[in-house]
This record gives structure tokens, C-alpha cells and sequence, in this order.
């Protein structure tokens, strides 16, 4: 990614997010969050605990979407009100999620962003919707949560059965333009609602392109500390490919498992991963992760305002930005534009201009952010990602390909 100057990071980042504030709505008005003032909007991620990493990224692009917001006047249409930041810390945990949730609310949150765990998340969008506040989900894959009818969540990221279907069809494609068809998937997932459901969305897709999945072996991320049984596993099945879905240590512990105990394969393939597409994987998992692949949503590395903010971010944290906080990024810069489209503080008509938003994004997809009836953006898209040299790049659609990088396969045998 080419360097430039912080100065001209921050112009581009602060012209990005006045993109999200340029509507022409009345002057404020006062709404169900008082008159004046800063509009508070709250932000629940796992501050601490075992995603606490995460958890970090997300609420540090929420805060540069705040930072950025403010710089380039505020909310216009609010007589240039501010953006004010009100963190909950989830700890990872529903029951926490959802009381800090509650105390956030009551104290003046106009809208609401999170949480990274769908669990959470769940938690999360009942008490939105129990209270009338919007709520937009940063990263949260479960497709049930949109299932109940809510008129106040929104999802910016792609579904759990998108990430498994997609992430399918992208193997197929690669794998078939290589000239080495998938025959055979073994799948290591994670045994939560979050592995199981895209194995689910993978597994529906394989049955129509033709190609055999199974066996699909399950741990406990929270307890799992070596992973050389289940890929011994693997190797004993005769597939030609892994697919793995799990969460950073666990995925990073698969990779050395493979490593150690050598399955023949052309690829290990992560679908909707949450190792394998990370700027720090290549790093911690050496040569144990060279050419990986990872079906996930992306930074759009191509859109120079999206690669400004990551240079920001690196210049302004001291690490590298990953795409989850692009995603936070955009869920409150959803909020700004609906505060700048509604012209009031009011949740309610918040909500109402939340759900008919057009809003250009930080993430690859199909279109700009924009929401169906349930409350999905209905041009999320996964893109594939591939460990090169001491890198991940965007290989695979084509034209979404970050230095013009191409797909390698097979890379680990064949």
C-alpha cells in the first residue's frame, strides 16, 4: 500500500465522511435525545477478554469516523452539532452486551454500533428494538438476528449463509480456472452458531457445483489448544482441500497442526475466517501459512480514501488497521448521514432515515451501503484473500484484485 502523509490521510478521510454529511435536511430539531449539545452515539465491543484485540480495532474506526465527522463541520443539518463516542465494553458476553446496552440507551445514545460476536449481538438488537433506538451492526454474521422482523438493526457486513455460499463459489472458480477442480472439502469449523451456520451456507452451495464436503469436524474455540488430531483427521479423509471457519487463535493453531502433520492438499481455504485474511497472520504463522486463502469481507484497498483511512489508522494506533475497523468506520458514518438526512435527533426518524440510506463505503461491494426491508446491505459482499509473501491481497474477483495479484493453486501440494 503506497504511504502518504498523515495531513493527506486526514483530508481524504475527513472528505470521505463529509460525503456522509452533506444532505440538505432542515436545521435540527430537538427528538427523543433532548435539544443540544453532542450526540452521543454508544459503541459496544469487547474491550476486554479474549477478543479484546478485536474489539480494539473496531472501536478505534469508530472513533477515527467520529474524529473525522467533527473535523468536517459536524452534523450540518444539526446546526453543526458533534459526534460524541459512548463506549460499553461487552467482555464477549450477551448478558453484558445487553446491560450496557440498556445503560448506554438511558444515557442519551442516539443510536447504537457492535458488536463483533453474534451472540451479542442478538442481545443487543432485542433491547434496540425494545427502546426504539437504530442499531448498526459493525461485524455480526448470524442471519437469525434479522429473521425476527426488527425495524431498528441494520447490518453492514454480509450474512453467515452469504459467507458460506460465496465462499464455495469462489473455490470453485479458482480452483476451476486453475485447472485442478475441487473434488473433495474436508471442514474444520469452530462449534458455535457462527461455524455452524456458514458451514451450513458452504455445504448448500457445494451440493449444486458438485464437489463433496465432509468430514466437517467441530472444536471449542474457548478450550481447543491443539488442533493435530482433527487435521490428522484431514489427512486420513483424502481431501484435497480444508476449509476452516474459527476465530484468530484457533485458526492460527490449525496452521501449524497442518504444517506438523503434512495433509496432501492444494489449498487451505478460510471461509468467513477470522485468521487467514489478517494483515498479522503471515507474521504469526510463518511459513505455516504461505498461500492461504480466506472468502471474507474486505477493505476496498483499491478506493484511495479507504486506503487513506488505513494509513491513518496505522499512523495514528501504531498497527495495522484490519477491515473490521473499516466496518465500524462505515456503521457510524450510516448514523451521521442519517442524522444529516433526518435533520433530528429523534430515534425514530433516525431509523426511518437509516433504512432509505445510499452511502459509499470503506468495504468491497457490489454498490454503496444500502438496506433491504430487514435491515441488510443488500451489496455486502465476500471477496477471496490469499497469504503472498509476507502479505494478504484481495486475488479473487479480478477486478476487486489489490497489485493486480492473481490466485495461486494449488499451493500446498497437489
Amino acid at each position: 500500500m503506497k504511504r502518504i502523509s498523515i495531513a493527506a490521510a486526514l483530508a481524504s478521510v475527513i472528505s470521505l465522511s463529509a460525503a456522509a454529511c452533506g444532505g440538505t435536511a432542515p436545521g435540527g430539531t430537538g427528538g427523543g435525545t433532548g435539544g443540544s449539545g453532542a450526540i452521543k452515539i454508544g459503541t459496544l465491543h469487547p474491550l476486554s477478554g479474549a477478543s479484546a484485540g478485536d474489539g480494539a480495532q473496531l472501536e478505534n474506526g469508530a472513533k477515527l469516523a467520529v474524529e473525522a465527522i467533527n473535523a468536517a463541520g459536524g452534523v450540518k443539518a444539526l446546526k453543526g452539532a458533534k459526534l460524541q463516542l459512548a463506549s460499553g465494553d461487552t467482555q464477549g458476553k450477551p448478558d453484558v452486551g445487553q446491560s450496557e446496552a440498556q445503560r448506554l440507551i438511558q444515557g442519551g445514545a442516539v443510536a447504537l454500533v457492535g458488536t463483533y460476536m453474534s451472540a451479542v449481538s442478538a442481545n443487543v438488537a432485542a433491547v434496540a428494538e425494545r427502546n426504539q433506538v437504530p442499531f448498526v451492526m459493525d461485524v455480526t454474521g448470524d442471519d437469525g438476528i434479522l429473521k425476527h422482523g426488527y425495524k431498528y438493526s441494520f447490518r453492514i457486513q454480509p450474512p453467515n449463509s452469504q459467507m458460506g455460499t460465496v465462499g464455495a463459489q469462489n473455490l470453485y472458480d479458482i480452483a476451476k480456472s486453475a485447472g485442478h477442480p475441487v473434488k473433495k472439502v474436508a471442514y474444520l469449523h469452530d462449534q458455535t452458531a457462527f461455524g455452524t451456520s456458514v458451514l451450513a451456507g458452504f455445504k448448500a452451495q457445494a451440493a449444486k457445483l458438485g464437489f463433496q464436503v465432509g468430514p466437517d469436524i467441530s472444536y471449542d474455540p474457548a478450550s481447543v489448544s491443539d488442533l493435530t488430531t482433527q487435521i490428522t483427521q484431514v489427512k486420513a479423509s483424502g481431501a484435497d482441500v480444508l476449509a476452516v471457519t474459527g476465530y484468530y487463535r484457533d485458526s492460527v493453531l490449525a496452521a501449524k497442526a497442518v504444517a506438523s502433520v503434512k495433509p496432501r492438499l492444494n489449498a487451505v481455504f478460510g471461509v468467513a475466517d477470522g485468521a487467514f485474511d489478517q494483515p498479522q497472520f503471515p507474521a504469526d504463522a510463518g511459513a505455516a501459512g504461505k498461500g492461504y486463502y480466506d472468502s471474507n469481507y474486505r477493505l476496498d484497498a483499491n478506493n484511495p480514501k479507504a486506503s487513506a483511512l488505513a494509513t491513518l489508522y496505522q499512523q495514528r494506533f501504531h498497527t495495522q488497521m484490519r477491515s473490521e475497523a473499516a466496518l465500524a468506520y462505515d456503521a457510524v458514518r450510516v448514523i451521521a448521514a442519517g442524522l444529516e438526512k433526518s435533520g433530528s435527533r429523534d430515534r425514530g426518524k433516525l431509523r426511518d432515515a437509516v433504512s432509505g440510506l445510499t452511502l459509499d463505503s470503506t468495504v468491497i461491494g457490489n454498490g454503496p451501503i444500502k438496506f433491504d426491508q430487514t435491515g441488510q446491505n443488500v451489496n455486502a459482499l465476500p471477496v477471496a484473500v490469499q497469504v503472498q509473501g509476507t502479505t494478504t491481497k484481495v486475488v479473487y474477483p479480478a477486478k476487486y484484485a489489490e497489485d493486480d495479484a492473481t490466485p495461486a493453486y494449488p499451493v500446498t501440494g497437489g
